[in-house]
C-alpha cells in the first residue's frame, strides 16, 4: 500500500510537531522565535516544515497579535500616474520597514471608498494612507475611533488631531495663472472636476486670485466643470472651447492636472489649433506623460513620490510611538515650463 500524500493545503502545525518529534510549542518558537531552540532541534522542525510544505495561517496570526503586517493605501484614481508615483513613494517607506502596502482604488466614489476601509478594518492593517473623496467618509471616522490610525494624503487636515501631507495648491493654482497672465493672455480657462474635491477647488480659488491680483476682476476668466479628471474630460472641455465665438474663446487653459491637460492638448490640435501660438495650456501634478507629449506641457510639479513617503513615515510612526504627535505637512508646488506656454502673447486692448 502506498504512502499518504502529504497535502501542503491541510498540513497544521501538529503535523510538523509530529513529523519533527517535537511539541507543538517548539514548532512556534521555530517559527517565531527561532533563537531559543537549539540549532539540531531548528533544523529538524524546518526539514519537517519543508517535507510538509507547511505554510503558517498569517490570517489567524494577525488576530493574535492585534494587527497585520500591512497598511492601506487608498487612492481617488489608481488609472491617473500621479497616484501611482504617490504609491511608489509609500511602498519604498513601507517595505523598508518590513511591511507590504494593500493598494486600493475608490474611482472617487464614497460608497466603495467605504467598502474598502471596511475590508481594510477586518484585515487589521496597521493603519491606512488615504486621499479621500470630496466629502469626509464617516467610515474614517469609525476606523480612527477603533484605533487605527489613518494619514490623509494630498489633501489637509481639518484640525490638529489628524496627520496629513498635502501640497499648497493655493499657490499651484496662482503660479499657472500669474504665468498665463504674464505671458499675455487675458482670457483664460480653468478646467475642473466637478466632483467638489477640496484640491481642486484651491487650484480654482488660486487662478481666481491671481486675476483679481492682475487685473482686479475675474472677468475674463472661464470655469468648465466636466464630471471627471480624466483625458476623456480634457478633450470634452477641448470642444467646448472650440465650438466658443472667437471672440469670447479663451486663448489659454489651467487645468486642474495633466490627464484633463493631454486631453485637451489632443483636441485643440484635432480642431487644427496651434499649441502654444494660437492657445496654451498649463496642466497640474508634471506626471511623466507630461513632458513626453506631442508639444511637451508646461505643468505645475507636485512631489510625487516625496509625498507617499513622508505620509507612510508618519502612519508608521503613528502606529508605533506612544508619544507620536500629529503633523500637517504643506509641500510648496513649482512651475515647470515647456513648450505648451512658451509664446507671449500681444496684450489685448494694448497692442
Amino acid at each position: 500500500m502506498s504512502g499518504r500524500q502529504e497535502d501542503p493545503l491541510s498540513s497544521s502545525i501538529r503535523d510538523v510537531a509530529a513529523r519533527a518529534g517535537v511539541s507543538v510549542g517548539t514548532v512556534s518558537n521555530v517559527l517565531n522565535r527561532p533563537d531559543v531552540v537549539s540549532p539540531p532541534t531548528r533544523e529538524r522542525v524546518l526539514a519537517a516544515i519543508t517535507a510538509l510544505g507547511f505554510v503558517r495561517n498569517e490570517s489567524a496570526r494577525q488576530l493574535r497579535a492585534g494587527s497585520s503586517r500591512t497598511i492601506g493605501l487608498v487612492v481617488l484614481d489608481i488609472a491617473n500616474p500621479f497616484f501611482t508615483d504617490v504609491a511608489r513613494g509609500v511602498e519604498d517607506a513601507v517595505n523598508a520597514e518590513g511591511l507590504a502596502v494593500i493598494l486600493c482604488n475608490s474611482d472617487d466614489q464614497r460608497d466603495k471608498e467605504a467598502a474598502y476601509l471596511d475590508v481594510l478594518s477586518e484585515q487589521r492593517v496597521q493603519g491606512v494612507l488615504i486621499t479621500p473623496t470630496a466629502g469626509m467618509n464617516p467610515a474614517l471616522e469609525a476606523l480612527r475611533a477603533r484605533g487605527v490610525p489613518v494619514v490623509l494624503l494630498d489633501r489637509r487636515a481639518a484640525g490638529p488631531d489628524q496627520c496629513s501631507v498635502a501640497v499648497d495648491d493655493l499657490q499651484g493654482g496662482r503660479l499657472a495663472a500669474d504665468h498665463l497672465l504674464e505671458r499675455g493672455h487675458r482670457r483664460i480657462a480653468f478646467i475642473g472636476g466637478s466632483s467638489g474635491l477640496p484640491q481642486v477647488q484651491e487650484r480654482h480659488d488660486g487662478v481666481e486670485s491671481a486675476f483679481r491680483e492682475a487685473l482686479g476682476s475675474t472677468e475674463g476668466l472661464t470655469v468648465l466643470s466636466p464630471e471627471t479628471l480624466t483625458v476623456a474630460a480634457g478633450r470634452e472641455a477641448g470642444a467646448r472651447i472650440v465650438g466658443m465665438p472667437a471672440a469670447q474663446r479663451p486663448t489659454a487653459a489651467v487645468c486642474a492636472n495633466d490627464l484633463i491637460a493631454l486631453g485637451l492638448l489632443q483636441e485643440m490640435v484635432r480642431h487644427g489649433f496651434r499649441v502654444p501660438d494660437e492657445f496654451a495650456i498649463v496642466g497640474y501634478d508634471d506626471i511623466d506623460f507630461a513632458a513626453a507629449a506631442a508639444v511637451p506641457l508646461s505643468s505645475v510639479r507636485k512631489p510625487r513620490q516625496d509625498l507617499g513617503r513622508r505620509a507612510a513615515e508618519l502612519l508608521l510612526d503613528e502606529a508605533r510611538n506612544e508619544n507620536h504627535l500629529h503633523e500637517q505637512l504643506l509641500f510648496e508646488p513649482m512651475l515647470v515650463v515647456r513648450e505648451s506656454s512658451m509664446v507671449r502673447r500681444p496684450k489685448e486692448g494694448v497692442a
